[in-house]
């Protein structure tokens, strides 16, 4: 069967935007800002195009690079033990404001078609700030199928500063939908064996929190294609000076309370012809769960690690190489978020900022759990807390429940 999709979209805002399917059930009541299809019948791309040759496989690869423990240490023993999600929301210092307390600007970024359900608009002086643009979304619902991590309910949204060469993460207490909150983290790579840290010079167009780790996509400069976030090794910062890594009084993240240093990054390795990743999905319908990428007209997936001791990484080979397990061709322009979704052989695409759905060609068949039976609405006094670890994070459960994909809305 194919599946045909057009996007049609009001002047663009700054309104909180998020498609929460699937894996994200457990927040449905509390964060779905926008519906989780938002396409109409319209033109159709084509089938996908299965990409089996050694060159355009390569084009693909991405090597992992693991920041060594040591200096991971060493810059946690300099600026004190690191805190978990838990924390950081604890001290959020900012609210979202409820749909009725949008402005008609925001108000016209919401989809025409389906209405949302739920809206949120970002607090007053951050959606006027025009040097700060929202580019991803991702939720606890990716990072833990529940929906939840630890105690809470969460949604992360990614911010890329339009002039200044700064990443931020605003960290969204989804808890209570009637009043989400929020504070922000600087997101950073560490320098000089642990001793130092700068910013993370470059736009993230994508974003998926996996476990315990949050992979961002990254932009020119360096080979480095995902960046890889400890979100149990979140910093606090002594100073709220406008430079970022260490100062004479301390450590500071332009101004922000906390700093996420990256723990390892996955490079480019394909030569000229690498294919640098755009949007990034977390797909729970195959086996293992897998990252699905997208970018230059192509789809493909990585498979995550399966080791106990790499939570939330790639899988690797020998070499210390990423390497895709799908990957197809597109004639859908600006491929942004995708994910395989649907019957077998489909994948819903979110091309820049609309979404469509597009049909495979021949593809291999993958090991599939069973659809779905529904959402579950986890609201009231009788929603399920789990205890929260020591860590942060909800316990392991012994079994899995079937889910779909989580996403960001472009």
């Amino acid at each position: 069967m194919s599946a045909r999709g057009r996007h049609r979209r009001r002047k663009r805002g700054r309104a909180l935007r998020a498609v929460l399917t699937g894996a994200a059930l457990g927040l449905t009541a509390a964060a779905t800002m926008i519906s989780a299809s938002q396409a109409t019948v319209g033109s159709d791309p084509g089938a996908l195009k299965p990409l089996t040759s050694a060159s355009d496989l390569g084009a693909l690869q991405l090597r992992e690079r693991l920041e060594p423990q040591r200096s991971l240490d060493r810059l946690a023993s300099a600026m004190g033990r690191p805190v978990g999600v838990d924390a950081v929301l604890k001290s959020a210092d900012h609210t979202l404001r409820d749909a009725a307390d949008c402005t008609t600007d925001e108000k016209s970024a919401l989809p025409v078609e389906p209405a949302a359900t739920h809206a949120y608009c970002w607090d007053s002086g951050d959606a006027a700030d025009p040097a700060w643009t929202p580019r991803s979304v991702t939720t606890s619902g990716d990072a833990d199928e529940d929906g939840w991590w630890g105690s809470n309910r969460v949604i992360l949204s990614g911010w890329t500063a339009n002039t200044r060469g700064l990443a931020r993460v605003a960290f969204v207490n989804a808890d209570d939908p009637a009043r989400l909150t929020y504070t922000w983290a600087l997101l950073a790579v560490p320098t000089d064996g642990g001793r130092d840290y700068h910013a993370l010079v470059s736009k993230i167009s994508g974003m998926v929190w996996y476990q315990d780790k949050l992979l961002v996509t990254t932009t020119g400069g360096t080979r480095d294609a995902l960046y890889v976030y400890d979100m149990n090794r979140i910093q606090r910062t002594t100073v709220t000076a406008g430079a970022v890594g260490r100062v004479r009084e301390g450590w500071s993240a332009a101004g922000y309370r906390y700093v996420l240093p990256a723990v390892g990054s996955y490079r480019l390795s394909g030569g000229t012809a690498a294919v640098r990743p755009t949007g990034l999905s977390l797909d729970r319908s195959s086996v293992p769960d897998s990252l699905v990428a997208s970018g230059a007209k192509r789809l493909w997936r990585y498979p995550f690690s399966q080791d106990p001791a790499r939570p939330g990484l790639l899988a690797t080979d020998s070499a210390g190489r990423a390497v895709p397990e799908e990957a197809y061709a597109t004639k859908a322009g600006g491929t942004g978020a995708c994910s395989r979704t649907g019957p077998p052989g489909t994948w819903a695409a979110r091309p820049g900022r609309t979404t469509r759905a597009v049909r495979c060609g021949a593809r291999t068949p993958a090991t599939r759990r069973p659809p779905s039976a529904g959402p579950t609405t986890r609201t009231g006094a009788g929603a399920r807390r789990p205890t929260p670890s020591p860590t942060g994070r909800r316990p392991a459960r012994s079994g899995r429940s079937p889910g779909g994909c989580c996403s960001p809305c472009r």
